[in-house]
C-alpha cells in the first residue's frame, strides 16, 4: 500500500468519538459521604498514605464513602467512566497500592466498633488502636497485630498476624462473617454458609482484590490481665540470640509470643526481644529461663499490665492515651508521625540453619538504617488447616520482615536475595513487595487457584486491577 492508498482507507474508516472525561461532578452528588478532588483546599491531606514516599501519587480523586451505598456508587461510576479503583482504609499498603491515579475509595469514616455478647462488628475504616480500646470497655478483643492506625480491613483480609495470635489463631480466624461491596455493586454478607467462596478469600486473600469489605463480624475473646516483657543482648551474641529464639518460641506455650529485632540505627547494632504472656510475670520467668539460660541478656523487664495498655505498648504507645496513639488530624490530639520506609518479607517453614543465621545477622550489620523483626507463629495458627482459608502459612514458625528507612529498596532486595537459599520464596501478603515476581506463589501458594476462581466469579470484568492481583 502506498501512501495514496493509505490515506484513501483511513478516510474510509468512520471516526470513533472520544470518550467523554469522567464526570466528578456527578459522582460527588451521588454520595452521602465526600469527593475530594484537585484543587480542593483538602486534596493535599486527602492524597496522603501513611508512608511519605507515595505523596508524589496524585489521584484523580478521593471518596470518602459514608456507607455501602456510597462505595457502591463509586463503583459504578468507576466501571462507566473506565477509571481505575484503588481502596484505602487505613493507607498502610506497603507497595502503596491504596493510592494511584484514578479513584480512591476511601471507608475510613466506616469505622463504629459494636459489641454484643461476644461478637463484634467493626466498620472496615476503623483503626486497630480504636477497635482494642472500644472492646476492652466490654473486657473483650479480637486476635490483631501492632500497628495502630493500620485499618482493620487491611489487616483481617491479609490474615492478620499478631500479638495473641499463637492462643486465639489470625484476626481472619476470628472472622465470623464479612459484608463486602462487590464489583457490580451489590452488598453481599459472606459467612460459611452464603457466599461461602468470598468469605474464604477475605480471610487471608489479600485487600482490593475482589470487592470493597464495608464491615466485620468477629468472635472475641477475654482481655484480662497479661504480662508485657522485654530484653536485651550485646550484638556479638545476635548469632546465638537467634539459634536460640527460633527455637524457645514455637516450643513456648501459646499463651506466649514473642517477637525479636535485628537492627541497625546510626551504626548502632541491637538484638531485643519483646512479647506479651497471657499470665502473670511470676509464670513468665520460668517461661524465659530457657532462653536466657542458653544466652544471658544484658537486661530483661516484664510487669503485669491490661490487655489494652499490653496492645498499646507493643504499638510503642506506652506513654500515650488511645486518643494520642493516632497520627495528625485523626484525632484532634494524635502524636504519631508518618514514617518513610520499605519493606519486603520471608515466612519461615523450618528453622534457619547455622548458615542461616550467619547470612541474617551478616545482612543487618550492613551499613544503612535497617531492621529485621522476627514474629513467633504457630499454636493455635497451625492448627488450622492450610486450605480452610485463603492464608496458607500455617505450619509456618515465623514470619520474617525486613524493613528499612527511606525508599531506597536496595537494602531489602540485597537482603531477602541473601535469605533466599534459607527461606525460600515464601512471603506475607500483607507486607506486599512489588519486586516479587512469584508472588501468587509466595502469598497463596497451593491457594492461589481457588483464589482466582473466586475473582473469575465476583469481578470478571477486572474492576479491581492490583498490580500484584488476580
Amino acid at each position: 500500500m502506498d501512501r495514496r492508498q493509505f490515506l484513501q482507507a483511513a478516510a474510509a474508516v468512520p471516526l470513533l468519538a472520544a470518550a467523554p472525561p469522567p464526570d466528578w461532578a456527578r459522582l460527588r452528588r451521588a454520595l452521602k459521604g465526600t469527593l475530594v478532588l484537585p484543587g480542593d483546599r483538602a486534596y493535599g491531606t486527602a492524597r496522603r498514605l501513611f508512608n511519605p514516599s507515595f505523596d508524589r501519587v496524585r489521584p484523580g480523586g478521593v471518596a470518602y464513602c459514608e456507607n455501602p451505598a456510597d462505595v457502591a456508587a463509586c463503583l459504578s461510576f468507576a466501571r462507566a467512566a473506565g477509571v481505575p479503583v484503588h481502596v484505602r482504609s487505613g493507607g498502610h499498603s506497603y507497595a502503596g497500592w491504596s493510592t494511584g491515579p484514578g479513584l480512591v475509595v476511601d471507608v475510613a469514616r466506616m469505622n463504629d466498633v459494636g459489641y454484643r455478647d461476644g461478637r463484634a462488628v467493626v466498620g472496615a475504616g476503623a483503626r486497630l488502636v480504636d477497635v482494642y480500646e472500644r472492646l476492652a470497655a466490654h473486657g473483650a478483643s479480637i486476635p490483631a497485630g501492632t500497628c495502630p492506625t493500620v485499618g482493620i480491613a487491611g489487616l483481617t483480609l491479609g490474615g492478620g498476624i499478631g500479638v495473641v495470635s499463637r492462643k486465639y489463631g489470625l484476626t481472619c480466624d476470628a472472622l465470623e462473617s464479612v459484608r463486602i461491596v462487590t464489583a457490580d455493586g451489590r452488598l453481599l454478607t459472606c459467612d460459611a454458609h452464603h457466599h461461602a467462596g468470598l468469605y474464604w478469600a477475605a480471610r487471608g486473600g489479600g485487600g482490593g482484590n475482589v470487592g470493597v469489605a464495608v464491615s466485620f463480624t468477629f468472635l472475641t475473646h477475654r482481655a484480662g490481665r497479661v504480662t508485657v516483657f522485654f530484653a536485651g543482648w550485646p550484638w556479638s551474641k545476635a548469632g546465638a540470640v537467634l539459634r536460640a529464639w527460633q527455637s524457645w518460641a514455637v516450643e513456648a506455650p501459646d499463651e506466649l509470643w514473642s517477637t525479636l529485632h535485628l537492627s541497625r540505627d546510626r551504626g548502632e547494632l541491637t538484638v531485643e526481644l519483646a512479647g506479651v504472656y497471657l499470665g502473670r510475670s511470676d509464670a513468665l520467668r520460668r517461661l524465659l529461663r530457657p532462653l536466657t539460660s542458653r544466652v544471658a541478656p544484658s537486661w530483661v523487664s516484664a510487669r503485669d499490665t491490661s490487655h489494652l495498655r499490653a496492645m498499646m505498648t507493643m504499638a510503642g504507645c506506652s506513654g500515650l492515651t488511645p486518643s494520642q496513639c493516632h497520627l495528625p488530624g485523626q484525632t484532634r490530639d494524635g502524636r504519631l508521625s508518618r514514617a518513610a520506609f520499605v519493606a519486603t518479607s520471608h515466612v519461615a517453614y523450618r528453622p534457619l540453619s547455622a548458615e542461616g543465621v550467619r547470612a541474617l545477622v551478616d545482612q543487618v550489620a550492613r551499613r544503612g538504617s535497617h531492621m529485621v523483626l522476627l514474629d513467633a507463629m504457630g499454636g493455635a495458627i497451625a492448627r488450622v488447616p492450610a486450605g480452610a482459608t485463603a492464608f496458607p502459612h500455617r505450619q509456618a514458625l515465623f514470619s520474617v520482615q525486613y524493613y528499612a528507612s527511606g525508599s531506597d529498596r536496595s537494602w531489602i532486595r540485597g537482603a531477602r536475595a541473601a535469605m533466599r537459599p534459607h527461606l525460600g520464596e515464601h512471603a506475607y501478603v500483607n507486607y506486599i513487595d512489588p519486586d516479587i515476581a512469584s508472588w501468587r506463589e509466595a502469598y497463596y501458594g497451593p491457594n492461589a487457584a481457588r483464589l482466582a476462581q473466586v475473582k473469575a466469579a465476583y469481578d470478571p470484568g477486572r474492576v479491581f486491577r492490583l498490580p500484584q492481583g488476580f
